[in-house]
C-alpha cells in the first residue's frame, strides 16, 4: 500500500539529537512536522536549523511533556495530528545512576501524560523511543527481540523498560498502536553540518567526547575501563548513524499509517550489527580525521554494560531496512558538526 499523501506528525523531544533527525528526514517523505520539547538538552535555533535543511521550518513550541495540562491544551489546539514519535526524556546513564528519581519522574510521568492526551484526542499511531539498554548484558550476542529484559544495568535503562511495559499494556487494551525502536549507539550528524549531537556540559557519550577533546574544549578523553572481556579490554558497542536511525522511525511510522503492523503492539533492534571498542573507535576517528588528542584510560563507570550489539535481521525483514553507514562515514560528519559549533554556527543563525 502506498501513502497517499503525508500525515502531520508530532514529534517530542524534536529538536534534540536524533528528533532534529528525524524531523528531517520525515519532511523529505513528504510528512508535516510539528515538534514539542523542553529544551533542556538541546537549543531553540534547532528548528531554523531543519528549514535550513528542508526548506520549511518546522512548527516548534517548547513545552513540558510532565505538565499534563499544557501538554493536554496543546492537542486540543492542533487536533489534526494523524500519529507521534516520541523521544522526549532524560537520556545520561551515568547521571541517572547519581539521580534516579529526576529520571523516573521525567520519562514516566510525560509518557503517562503522553498516552493520556494521544487516547483523549484519538491519535491512534505511536513510535517510541527505547533503548538496547532493555536487554542489560544479553547473555548471547548478537541480541536480538527475543532476548530477555533483564534487569537494567541503570535508572535510565530502566524507564525504558517500564516504558515498553506501558506502552505495550496500553495498546493491548486500546486503539493504540504502537512499535518501539530499541536502538543501540547513535552518532554522527547530517552531512550538511547544521544540525547533530549537542551535549550541554560534559558531554555523557563517547562520540562528542572525542569530538570536544579533538577540538580542544575539553583536554582529555577518558576511557572508562581496560578490564572487560574485550578484544582490548575497553567496552564495546554497536555504533549506528544517526541518518540512518532516523530514516527507520520514518519507516515505522509509515508502517503504523498502512496498517502493516502485525499486531498492537511491535519491538524492532535498530543497529549495524557489528561492534566496536572504545578504543577502536577512537583510533578510527584519528585515522579518518588526521587529528589526535589526549585520553586515558580510568576505572570502570557505574550502569556501563560491558558489550553489546544487535541482531538487526528482524527490521531488515519486517521494516524493510538497513543501516547503510560506516563507522569512519559516521565520525566524520560528527567531526564536520563539531567544527561549525565551534565556528559559531548556531550563534550565527
Amino acid at each position: 500500500m502506498v501513502l497517499n499523501m503525508g500525515k502531520k506528525i508530532l514529534v517530542t523531544g524534536g529538536t534534540g539529537y536524533i528528533g532534529s533527525h528525524t524531523a528531517v528526514a520525515l519532511r523529505q517523505k513528504g510528512h508535516e512536522c510539528v515538534i514539542i520539547d523542553n529544551l533542556s538538552n538541546s537549543s531553540a535555533v534547532i528548528p531554523d536549523m531543519i528549514g535550513k535543511i528542508t526548506g520549511e521550518r518546522p512548527f516548534f513550541e517548547k513545552l513540558d511533556m510532565c505538565d499534563a495540562g499544557k501538554l493536554r491544551h496543546f492537542f486540543q489546539t492542533n487536533r489534526d495530528i494523524e500519529g507521534v514519535i516520541h523521544f522526549a526524556a532524560l537520556k545520561a546513564v551515568g547521571e541517572s545512576v547519581g539521580f534516579p528519581l529526576k529520571y523516573y519522574r521525567n520519562n514516566l510521568v510525560s509518557l503517562i501524560n503522553l498516552l493520556d492526551s494521544m487516547q483523549e484526542f484519538n491519535i491512534p499511531h505511536l513510535v517510541f523511543s527505547s533503548s538496547c539498554t532493555v536487554y542489560g548484558q544479553p547473555d548471547q550476542l548478537p541480541v536480538d527481540e527475543s532476548a530477555p529484559v533483564k534487569k537494567a544495568e541503570s535508572p535510565y535503562g530502566n524507564t525504558k523498560q517500564i516504558s515498553e511495559e506501558i506502552i505495550s499494556e496500553t495498546a493491548c487494551s486500546s486503539a493504540l498502536r504502537a512499535i518501539s525502536l530499541r536502538y543501540f549507539n547513535p552518532i554522527g550528524a547530517h552531512e550538511s553540518g547544521l544540525i547533530g549531537e549537542l551535549p550541554l556540559g560534559v558531554p555523557n557519550n563517547l562520540v562528542p567526547f572525542i569530538t570536544q577533546t579533538a577540538i580542544g574544549k575539553l583536554p582529555k578523553l577518558r576511557v572508562f575501563g581496560s578490564d572487560y572481556d574485550t578484544p582490548d579490554g575497553t567496552p564495546v558497542r554497536d555504533y549506528i548513524d544517526v541518518n540512518d536511525l532516523a530514516e527507520a522511525h520514518v519507516v515505522a511510522v509509515e508502517r503504523l499509517f498502512q496498517g502493516g503492523n502485525e499486531g498492537p503492539y511491535e519491538v524492532f533492534n535498530l543497529g549495524t550489527g557489528k561492534g566496536y571498542t572504545v578504543l577502536e573507535t577512537i583510533k578510527t576517528f584519528i585515522e579518518v580525521t588526521g587529528v589526535d588528542f589526549n585520553y586515558e584510560i580510568v576505572g570502570r563507570r557505574p550502569g556501563d554494560v560491558e558489550k553489546v550489539w544487535a541482531d538487526t535481521r528482524l527490521a531488515n525483514l519486517k521494516l524493510g531496512w538497513r543501516a547503510a553507514k560506516e563507522l569512519g562515514e559516521m565520525l566524520v560528519t560528527a567531526w564536520r558538526w563539531e567544527k561549525n559549533l565551534d565556528a559559531g554556527i548556531l550563534e550565527k543563525s
